[in-house]
């Protein structure tokens, strides 16, 4: 389960159920939040160097529609950004997707049209961009685009080689190549069909372990290591797909926790004698393939291999030639081994990777047969991720929320460490709010994303020192930026912490723009609350949403409870076997200690989430403790035993083997204990969580006679999108409010 952060606005009260137009241009309207331009500014995302550090590219939203990206590019130096690829000249008509690539794009949480994606060759010279189910390919030297293919299939993950010499892509369950100088297609692979599927990211890997592709080119070009997916073990779930036209029956093949995966296997494909050969990933094929790599000189071919309950992590060095495999490194945990994207091939065969062997994740310089050289950082503080490392320099980059040796869950910078000794690392970044960088491949360079809760999205090249080379995407809010007609009523948010069962918790409060502390308010506890995601409580730029709330006149509450976040091992796995239960202990405790605060009204304090955090709202909605007077409930999942193996069985084992835990977490029997009004929302065609998780819950209350809410969206899968929808969501969302908490609650109270 990944984070689906609610997305959208919300209507202002005035005494009525529909929005008003404020008198006061300065406050902020659901209908100004779901329009363009995008009042967050001009955000460049997917931003990326060349590979020689002369050029980014990045997308952006257009001013006439933020919905739809076109591919955009800037020199390093002198010069001006310019559209690259413009969607809508090439792809005047966004047709419909096929099945896989809405499949594709629903995991990897995209709603855009236009360009979503794009990809370089190592050498820099193309940039692929996939476009409404075509290939484009921009040649950089002479800024010309050609189109690649025009089909009635969709190409899916296409990939330039790593030389530049062929695009590769998949089409109806098989791999193909076209040759760029010959335009010859040749498939890679011809009996994908039906339940066999090559070269793609099955459902659990997409949606859970973080791996969105099934193939990998060797760097020589030689070799093109590849998946082939048997889905014919997994369970059919008959899924509804009801939209406004009317119903299908998809025959979804759906990995429920304690039942049959899908078969992966990995094969590697020699260009050079057309060879495939199988590897050997063990006698046991009920395991995950979770990560695959290639050496710098293609000779190595390593595999993150991991056991079925998650305890074990295997780290595969493979022969490409024969497909021989020994097990080079371990990890062992007696809760669950997480997954991680650290792992870096050096150019003499060392590489670098993480664990928690300590308690907290740090990185280990390791040699080419998996013996720990040295640890490369240390400390009671988190590595949040590996961003790149330069080998001339023997320095190594890395995100982590820490200041001064200590742990700072709110803040996030980039730091540099020592290849070649352990020693404390320093910080690239300052401090003060959050960062997200890409390190270019020699790490000399990155293009560093901050903001903080009074800057919007930035975006900009930077020298390893730390120096700015050039701004990406400044988005200054000044007089002309979408923004600037509403900063004067902007709240800063107030952060703090919680102690909980000896964990600090972190929690973020944003209050009216009107505040008077002598006064009482309404909250809105927003959550999400589930492991395996990064943290909610950020200093960061917040969505509008926000601001509408505040603008509602509700203070906006966030407390990141145990098992939320990166952080220690022992602060992750508290949940073990037990999804919901100290989630809820300390979002119940978080309502306890809003009650006892003299600005707010006890009796009006209502939850929302979506996905965990419609979970989350479920649960502590039915904790007689919090004494709740609303929970807005979207795409929850209210039995794990209707979710996914991987999440699942991570975190509470399989039903088989855990049976109290699954009944202890299941939403059904703490209906009868809810203390305020619900509202229940699911979208109708959902993949993910699918609708029976919010059907045995309307069943039961219905059965127990008690009053609820519901929305329900046609057509939508485990989010609502497109502008009109979320705009009648979030109007939802405050009339709900309005009347549990809000002005017309408390006009009836009086």
């Amino acid at each position: 389960m990944r984070t689906l952060l609610l997305a959208s606005s919300i209507l202002l009260s005035a005494g009525s159920a529909m929005a008003q137009t404020p008198a006061d241009p300065a406050v902020l309207t659901p209908e100004r939040v779901f329009s363009s331009p995008a009042l967050i500014g001009p955000v460049a995302r997917g931003v990326s160097l060349s590979p020689d550090g002369q050029l980014v590219a990045f997308l952006r939203g257009r001013e006439d529609d933020a919905n739809v990206q076109d591919l955009w590019a800037a020199p390093t130096g002198e010069g001006e950004p310019y559209k690259l690829i413009d969607a809508r000249a090439l792809a005047p008509d966004a047709g419909e997707l096929s099945e896989a690539e809405k499949a594709r794009r629903e995991r990897l949480r995209i709603s855009a049209r236009g360009v979503v994606d794009y990809a370089w060759d190592q050498q820099g010279r193309y940039i692929l961009a996939p476009l409404e189910g075509d290939l484009f390919l921009a040649t950089r030297a002479d800024g010309s685009v050609r189109r690649l293919t025009e089909t009635e299939a969709d190409e899916i993950d296409a990939k330039v080689s790593p030389k530049g010499s062929y695009v590769s892509f998949v089409r109806d369950q098989n791999l193909y190549v076209q040759d760029l100088a010959t335009g010859q297609e040749t498939p890679i692979t011809d009996d994908g069909r039906d339940l066999v599927t090559w070269a793609t990211a099955e459902f659990i890997a997409q949606e859970e372990m973080k791996r969105f592709t099934g193939y990998w080119w060797s760097p020589d070009e030689r070799y093109i290591a590849l998946t082939r997916v048997d889905e014919s073990p997994v369970d059919i779930v008959p899924r509804f797909e009801i939209t406004g036209a009317g119903t299908t029956v998809v025959e979804q093949r759906y990995p429920k926790a304690g039942r049959p995966n899908a078969v992966v296997e990995l094969y590697v494909r020699d260009l050079q004698s057309g060879d495939r050969i199988k590897v050997d990933l063990g006698d046991n094929t009920d395991i995950y393939l979770a990560r695959v790599d290639w050496s710098n000189d293609g000779r190595t071919l390593y595999v993150q291999r991991q056991s079925r309950d998650q305890k074990r992590l295997d780290l595969l060095s493979v022969d490409p030639a024969t497909g021989r495999s020994r097990v080079i490194v371990s990890q062992r945990a007696d809760a669950w081994v997480d997954l991680n994207d650290d792992f870096h091939v050096l150019a003499d065969g060392r590489f670098i990777w993480s664990n928690e062997d300590s308690g907290w994740r740090h990185l280990y310089l390791y040699d080419r047969n998996g013996r720990v050289v040295r640890p490369i950082t240390r400390g009671v503080w988190p590595v949040k991720g590996l961003n790149g490392v330069n080998e001339q320099t023997g320095e190594v980059f890395f995100t982590a929320s820490m200041r001064d040796g200590k742990e700072l869950p709110i803040e996030q910078q980039l730091f540099r460490a020592s290849l070649n000794r352990t020693e404390a690392p320093v910080a690239i970044t300052p401090a003060g709010g959050w960062w997200n960088a890409s390190v270019n491949a020699p790490g000399t360079a990155y293009v560093g994303n901050y903001s903080d809760p009074k800057t919007p999205p930035q975006s900009a090249l930077y020298r390893m020192d730390g120096t700015r080379v050039r701004w990406i995407e400044e988005n200054r809010l000044d007089a002309d930026h979408p923004f600037a007609p509403y900063v004067s009523r902007l709240r800063e948010p107030e952060f703090g912490t919680l102690q909980s069962h000896g964990e600090t918790l972190v929690w973020r409060m944003q209050t009216p723009p009107d505040f008077d502390p002598s006064k009482k308010y309404p909250v809105v506890m927003q959550v999400y609350g589930g492991p395996g995601t990064g943290a909610g409580v950020q200093k960061s730029w917040q969505p509008a949403t926000s601001q509408l709330l505040t603008e509602a006149g509700y203070i906006v509450f966030r407390l990141d409870n145990r098992g939320e976040g990166d952080r220690s091992q022992a602060f992750e796995t508290s949940n073990y076997r037990q999804l919901g239960v100290v989630e809820t202990q300390d979002q119940t405790m978080a309502a306890q200690w809003l009650k006892r605060q003299p600005f707010v009204d006890p009796e009006r304090i209502a939850i929302m989430g979506w996905s965990y955090g419609g979970f989350m709202s479920l649960m502590t909605l039915t904790e007689p403790e919090a004494g709740l007077a609303g929970a807005m409930a979207g795409a929850a999942p209210t039995d794990w035993a209707l979710y996914d193996t991987h999440y699942t069985e991570r975190y509470m084992s399989t039903p088989q083997d855990n049976p109290e835990g699954y009944a202890r977490t299941d939403v059904l029997p703490r209906l009868g204990d809810m203390t305020g009004r619900l509202l229940i929302l699911h979208g109708m065609a959902d993949d993910n969580v699918i609708l029976p998780n919010a059907t045995r819950v309307i069943d039961k209350l219905q059965e127990q006679s008690l009053p609820f809410e519901m929305m329900l969206y046609p057509g939508q899968r485990h989010g609502v999108r497109g502008d009109p929808r979320q705009l009648q969501q979030w109007r939802t969302y405050l009339d709900f409010l309005d009347r549990t908490i809000g002005t017309r609650s408390h006009d009836a109270q009086d």
